[in-house]
């Protein structure tokens, strides 16, 4: 998902509070957060850019192989993942084959500009076509409901949210399926932070799977 605006998972800000989507907001906690976050972002896609291809490759490996040993065979299962961009870890050989052992797997589309996204059945060989910022997207596929979302991030923080583009797509999106949905957030070995300043819209990932392998349980369930 593209943009850096940082937008919360609610509603227009009112600013005599920054009312947010039920929360209140001290407007200059979320400014110091926001520049925080940029500034991480900044470093973090630096990070990327500066990794060399068979680092990036052999990431995306260890990554795919803790996928396959969590989620098993993965048969008549609904997966929501990802098209890469930006250098994210590039996960679609694992669905290929993840498709193959007939798992139905999905990607996000963007319906509506800044609203949850509606997931799409994607195959090895389904026509493609553009979508928000240019990313594709199954050009006719079947609308379905996962019951694992696979979700790429920047960064991650100890207690398992994660920084992402900004445009806050994933966290309106979970934050309307059901909370016994399995969220694994991945993403590069260097992905690391100590926290990312939680606002209260930010979701937790259940599981984050790294690029040097390393598969962390967050637990808790959302307040």
């Amino acid at each position: 998902m593209m943009e850096d605006d940082d937008e919360p998972a609610g509603s227009e800000a009112c600013f005599a509070h920054r009312l947010v989507g039920g929360h209140v907001i001290d407007p200059q906690t979320w400014k110091d957060v926001s520049v925080f976050r940029k500034a991480e972002r900044v470093r973090l896609y630096a990070a990327r850019q500066a990794a060399p291809a068979p680092d990036r490759k052999a990431m995306a490996a260890r990554i795919s192989s803790r996928l396959t040993e969590i989620l098993g065979d993965g048969a008549g299962r609904t997966i929501a993942a990802y098209w890469p961009i930006r250098g994210e870890i590039n996960l679609r050989p694992w669905m290929a084959e993840a498709a193959a052992r007939g798992v139905r797997i999905c990607l996000p589309v963007v319906v509506e500009k800044n609203r949850p996204v509606a997931f799409h059945r994607w195959t090895p060989d389904c026509a493609m076509a553009r979508g928000f910022w240019n990313i594709p997207v199954p050009a006719d596929g079947e609308a379905l409901e996962p019951d694992v979302v696979i979700v790429p991030l920047l960064g991650v923080d100890d207690a398992g949210y994660r920084l992402g583009n900004g445009g806050g797509y994933y966290d309106r999106t979970l934050a309307l399926l059901p909370d016994t949905l399995l969220t694994i957030g991945v993403g590069q070995s260097f992905a690391r932070m100590k926290t990312i300043f939680p606002m209260p819209w930010d979701i937790p990932m259940k599981l984050v799977v790294l690029g040097d392998g390393t598969v962390t349980s967050h637990p808790a369930t959302r307040a």
